[in-house]
């Protein structure tokens, strides 16, 4: 069996009984850092084998573990923070898994974009969710664009040090909306900022963005000035 088990996005506290059972019961943890995944595994005295599986082995990991599954062996899937699969390299050996007949199972928990959505106060009926946006500027610019039609909340991720960069380009491509920036959530440092595009560029210039972000856009109706 293949576990795919959520952990905390931040606070060690979050995270299920069930996923500290399923950790402790299988034959092997695959985790993206196994140095930070220690962290968490040893606050709640897991003692499971790690095995490293990141972006830049993904492909010669997902067969070695592959083979593993297909022998019996039970394996937990998990990222340096949140759920597996979402904007990490867990797909891949998700994507193997199902291919291959290996049973797979939900081990749900957190899940960094959908925290900041409930407290965004964004429209949560209809929304999308986008990834990481391209790194270049042209081709983030044209993603963007996309984003015109305002029928939906968008949300993605950015790292910090674009968080300045991206939402200029928001402010020129979409107007000057409305945006909320959530970073370091359920952190000691979380920060929920609302503003324009163009208030939360100056106020992110002033300061050095620190921490993985999740930006939300919502409808046309939160626009608004």
């Amino acid at each position: 069996m293949l576990y795919i088990v959520s952990t905390p996005i931040g606070n060690l506290k979050d995270i299920t009984l069930r996923a500290i059972e399923t950790l402790k019961s299988v034959d092997l943890i695959a985790a993206e850092d196994t140095r930070h995944s220690k962290i968490l595994l040893n606050a709640y005295e897991i003692t499971t084998p790690l095995t490293s599986y990141y972006e830049h082995n993904k492909l010669s990991k997902s067969s070695y573990l592959l083979k593993l599954l297909q022998e019996g062996k039970d394996i937990a899937l998990i990222s340096d923070a949140g759920t597996p699969g979402i904007s990490d390299p867990g797909y891949v050996l998700i994507k193997l898994a199902k291919e291959n007949d290996v049973a797979i199972t939900a081990i749900p928990g957190a899940t960094a974009f959908v925290a900041a959505l409930t407290v965004s106060g964004m429209p949560a009926s209809s929304f999308t969710f986008e990834g990481f946006l391209p790194v270049k500027t042209v081709a983030r610019q044209k993603k963007l664009k996309t984003f015109e039609d305002g029928k939906k909340t968008i949300l993605f991720y950015e790292a910090p040090h674009r968080v300045v960069k991206t939402l200029g380009d928001i402010k020129d491509v979409l107007n000057d909306p409305i945006v909320v920036c959530a970073r370091e959530l359920t952190k000691k440092f979380e920060e929920v900022k609302q503003g324009k595009a163009s208030e939360l560029v100056e106020y992110f210039s002033q300061k050095t963005p620190r921490g993985e972000f999740v930006f939300i856009l919502g409808s046309h109706g939160n626009y608004l000035s």
